[in-house]
């Protein structure tokens, strides 16, 4: 492969940031990677992208997509060539989603107990009264060592300035961070060397780190705590995280059925009996966790384990009612929350966003369309989305009439213009476009950051979304020393 043939065939859009090519030339922290290329003939990039497609399809790597009700596994999706990213720009990002955690776990300690931000009137008490994931059963809950925001996945997309944005806050059940080390193991494969030249930065010690804060939320009396991770099992499209998870932290993979109260204590079933469990890192959501409080339905949770955790008789990971902070109607209000519980200006910037139940909003969002995208406040993988620049007028028409039906469940926002990184696609090196989820971990000691996160990309040309559920891959990032 000729770099200068790929520079060549590379169509990077003159409107959109790209994060490998600044007016034609290569950026100076891509170089080191493009010169192996330039030595690479295109046979020998091939074989390494058919051997990453076997890798991941033999070792299982894959998601589950829902389609009419039923589940189809799929292998993810990887691109072998890295989203590289500079130490001055991780050190930013960094800052701001330390700042922005901060804020956010303010902002449930204060709303499930003394809501000073409503009082104040920073953040309206409708639109928490609204949000069907405000747990009252939370109100007056401590937890322990006051921390709600133990695992953290910041989704952030880059303008065509080039400039950092926080798209939206996963506080709930975040996932994605085993693809993160897959793809680290599998860059590790087949460009062995290429990493310690370009001075990238390790996530390997993600588990190692996740298991210390998981650790340290249990009673502080025991020697030995025990810490298990609660799966919705097989069928959960994340199953797979659940396990690698599991086995990189050496904990319990445990189903509800596994569990039981007893005296307001969880206990997990042995072959040798009953062992008392001090720490849930659930997948779980909120209302499947215990029939007996909330879905009475649910057969994925404990009967008697919210009763468990209000006596402090057990830790869960993340806590009950995160998602009232990661509701996208709430998303708005986070550079409010910053300045007045930090007294800080927002280091990241966020997407100016309109809430479908205020008529100027609503009118202004459907005169410009096609300029927008307009989102289900609770909605996730890509799923309910309506991108206005490619909908038909029919599907403009539909969706207007579900808004109208509950307009406080939909926000819109304007069409960013996600920036592009190269990508390897049918033997050729196109750019297309990408997010990044960067993964934090809150525990007593402060919040650590491992350096990367996700990269997700949407592998179909001139697509925005990126979503693995919508035809969307991930590739291995790199943050450079």
């Amino acid at each position: 492969m000729n770099l200068s043939n790929f520079l060549e065939d590379y169509n990077s859009n003159p409107t959109v940031w790209d994060e490998m090519c600044l007016k034609g030339d290569i950026r100076q922290h891509y170089q080191l990677f493009f010169d192996y290329f330039q030595r690479s003939s295109g046979e020998e990039i091939e074989k390494k992208d058919e051997l990453a497609k076997k890798l991941f399809m033999s070792q299982g790597i894959t998601f589950t997509v829902y389609s009419s009700g039923e589940g189809i596994e799929k292998i993810f999706p990887f691109d072998l060539i890295p989203r590289i990213i500079t130490g001055s720009e991780w050190e930013h990002i960094e800052a701001g989603i330390k700042q922005r955690l901060k804020a956010l776990n303010i902002f449930l300690r204060d709303v499930y107990h003394d809501q000073f931000i409503i009082k104040d009137g920073i953040v309206p008490a409708a639109l928490i009264n609204s949000c069907p994931n405000f747990l009252r059963e939370m109100v007056g809950v401590e937890v322990p060592f006051g921390i709600y925001t133990h695992i953290a996945g910041i989704d952030l997309i880059r303008d065509s300035d080039g400039s950092f944005y926080v798209l939206e806050d996963n506080l709930r059940t975040p996932s994605g961070v085993s693809y993160m080390l897959e793809n680290r193991n599998m860059t590790y494969r087949l460009f062995p060397g290429l990493m310690p030249k370009n001075g990238v930065r390790s996530v390997k010690d993600y588990p190692d780190l996740l298991l210390k804060n998981l650790l340290s939320l249990a009673n502080s009396q025991k020697s030995e705590p025990t810490v298990v991770l609660l799966t919705p099992g097989i069928f959960n499209s994340a199953y797979f995280e659940h396990t690698t998870l599991a086995r990189l932290m050496g904990i319990e993979l445990v189903e509800g059925r596994d569990l039981v109260v007893d005296n307001a204590k969880v206990f997990m079933k042995t072959t040798a009996g009953l062992k008392q469990v001090d720490v849930i890192y659930r997948r779980v959501d909120d209302e499947f966790l215990d029939p007996l409080v909330f879905n009475s339905e649910s057969i994925l949770g404990v009967s008697g384990l919210y009763h468990a955790y209000r006596k402090g008789n057990v830790a869960i990971v993340n806590a009950m009612g995160n998602g009232v902070a990661d509701d996208k109607a709430i998303y708005t209000f986070v550079p409010q929350m910053i300045k007045y519980y930090l007294n800080e200006e927002p280091i990241l910037k966020t997407v100016p966003t309109y809430s479908m139940d205020d008529p100027e909003h609503f009118n202004h969002v459907f005169k410009d369309v096609d300029k927008m995208v307009i989102k289900q406040t609770n909605g996730s993988g890509g799923y309910g989305m309506l991108m206005g620049h490619s909908a038909t007028e029919t599907q403009v028409v539909e969706y207007k009439s579900e808004v109208i039906k509950n307009p406080r469940q939909f926000i819109a926002q304007p069409i960013i213009s996600l920036s592009s990184v190269p990508c390897y696609i049918n033997g050729k090196i196109q750019p297309r476009r990408v997010d990044l989820r960067p993964f934090a971990l809150y525990g007593p000691q402060g919040i650590e950051i491992v350096p990367g996160g996700l990269t997700r990309v949407a592998l179909r040309e001139g697509s925005l979304v990126v979503n693995s559920s919508q035809g969307g891959g991930s590739k291995d990032t790199w943050v450079l020393m």
